[in-house]
């Protein structure tokens, strides 16, 4: 007999008690009885129920900046249940592109205030006066919300969180913690996975007037 077989107990079928004889179950009577010993253990089923775990998946290039500052790409739906783990109060945007309805309707559900600040994709804003002026204003609105520790945390993402992303993190680098040059220009290069010249000597060259609330300033700022 194999392990894998059952054995089920044949029973004698009553006798009196005078009779000597005894009596084997015959087949439909054994087949009887395997479904009374099968109904026997399996009137009262147990549930399993399965809950499958949340998968929490980064956005793309994402990483910490420092302290409850984080970058990235554009969030995708996949990305939600991993930024609301993070527990933000604040998301910048910048970028030129007409905002998901599915992104706004999944912030909309939250207490994140978004700010969409347009920098257009253009390499030598120089030539366009019109963007370059757009894009000191939506730099200088950004660093103003990173001087204010009241909005963290906060994600600055940008369409691929490589050159305007990192455009403002050298920004911060330098105007707000006094990072030197080579530094600023090690990061922006391992996000943007190949220099982009206008964006080092912005960061090299530009000086915006910023406001600083000593009582609001984060840890991070050295100014």
């Amino acid at each position: 007999m194999s392990s894998s077989e059952i054995v089920y107990p044949i029973t004698p079928l009553p006798t009196s008690s005078s009779s000597k004889t005894l009596t084997l179950i015959n087949d439909q009577d054994q087949e009887d009885l395997q479904h009374d010993i099968y109904q026997k253990y399996n009137n009262n089923p147990v549930l399993i129920t399965y809950h499958p775990q949340i998968q929490y998946v980064p956005p793309l290039n994402f990483s910490l900046v420092e302290d409850r500052i984080y970058r990235s790409g554009f969030p995708m739906p996949i990305n939600y249940p991993f930024l609301e783990q993070l527990g933000l109060k604040t998301i910048i945007y910048l970028g030129d592109l007409d905002i998901y309805a599915n992104y706004l309707q999944w912030i909309s559900t939250t207490d994140i205030q978004f700010h969409n600040l347009l920098i257009e994709s253009s390499q030598e804003p120089f030539n366009k006066p019109e963007e370059h002026r757009q894009a000191q204003e939506s730099l200088t609105k950004a660093l103003q919300l990173l001087l204010n520790k009241n909005c963290f945390p906060i994600l600055i993402h940008s369409n691929k969180g490589k050159h305007r992303t990192g455009l403002l993190v050298g920004l911060m680098r330098k105007l707000l913690q006094g990072w030197c040059m080579s530094g600023i220009f090690e990061e922006y290069e391992k996000f943007a996975m190949g220099k982009s010249d206008f964006d080092l000597e912005f960061i090299e060259l530009w000086q915006p007037e910023l406001w600083i609330n000593d009582d609001l300033k984060p840890d991070f700022v050295r100014i």
